[in-house]
């Protein structure tokens, strides 16, 4: 009950409430409630938010891939090599990140990566760059595992600390090799943290609003770029509810295919 009680309050109640605000009009800087689909067909309609829409999608799942990448082995290491009080500290600074603004910690990484930064500084003394980091895709892709990175080895080391040793022990018996062992015992085994760690990076990112715009440059826009763009072009709140609606939907559809992906086997 407090659960169902929680989804009613904080996410179907907004959701009903901006569905319909996505049939209200602005006329003179104000809002009316009225039902009308002009604001679906025009945002629909028009080809910079099919840009934005598609381009936030390949950041994200982009994002989630690399992220889950470059995670696994450092919570794999942790899962399987550190001791049981070493696992605790490195869980400990897995969680220290977090107590620091993510806006912050954006707002820093714009002093490494701009063309008179640290990063490019110290490539001049060997000779190269200054290359353009900041206000790039790779300067999103920054801010996106600075964001997740710590989140998602996480969640895939508690999966992976609960994987049955013995499963590893019979693998190496039957003279399975150590890289072979990790994709055809480890992986399926802990696949459902896997696919979760990487479902959670790819909502954080989706509507990630800082690293787009602080190290991206905001243009091309990302669709929560577009939100805010759209807010401020004469108070037009129902047509930035379009966007979000469609926002969530692709998130619902992501999360529900995951999920589905995650536990397909235990659901036959």
């Amino acid at each position: 009950m407090p659960m169902l009680v929680w989804q009613l309050v904080f996410f179907l109640a907004p959701l009903l409430f901006l569905i319909a605000l996505s049939f209200w009009s602005v006329r003179n800087f104000r809002m009316e409630p009225d039902f009308n689909p002009d604001n679906w067909s025009r945002m629909l309609g028009r080809s910079v938010f099919w840009g934005a829409y598609f381009r936030t999608f390949a950041l994200s799942a982009a994002a989630a891939l690399l992220t889950s990448a470059l995670a696994f082995p450092a919570s794999y290491a942790i899962a399987f090599k550190l001791s049981e009080s070493a696992r605790r500290w490195a869980v400990f600074l897995m969680v220290i990140p977090f107590f620091t603004s993510y806006l912050v910690r954006v707002y820093s990484w714009q002093i490494f990566l701009s063309d008179n930064g640290i990063i490019n500084a110290a490539l001049g003394h060997v000779g190269l760059g200054p290359y353009p980091l900041l206000n790039s895709t790779f300067g999103v892709m920054v801010g996106y595992l600075t964001l997740c990175l710590p989140l998602v080895i996480l969640l895939q080391l508690f999966s992976l600390v609960f994987v049955d040793r013995t499963l590893i022990e019979a693998a190496h018996n039957l003279r399975c090799g150590r890289l072979a062992t990790v994709f055809r015992v480890v992986v399926p085994s802990a696949r459902v943290g896997l696919t979760i760690a990487a479902l959670f990076a790819f909502i954080l990112t989706f509507g990630d609003f800082v690293s787009p715009l602080y190290l991206g440059g905001g243009d091309p826009p990302t669709l929560s770029i577009l939100i805010t763009d759209t807010t401020k072009s004469g108070q037009q709140w129902p047509r930035a509810a379009v966007v979000a609606l469609v926002m969530i939907a692709t998130l619902l559809a992501v999360a529900f295919a995951a999920v589905r992906f995650a536990y397909k086997e235990r659901g036959r």
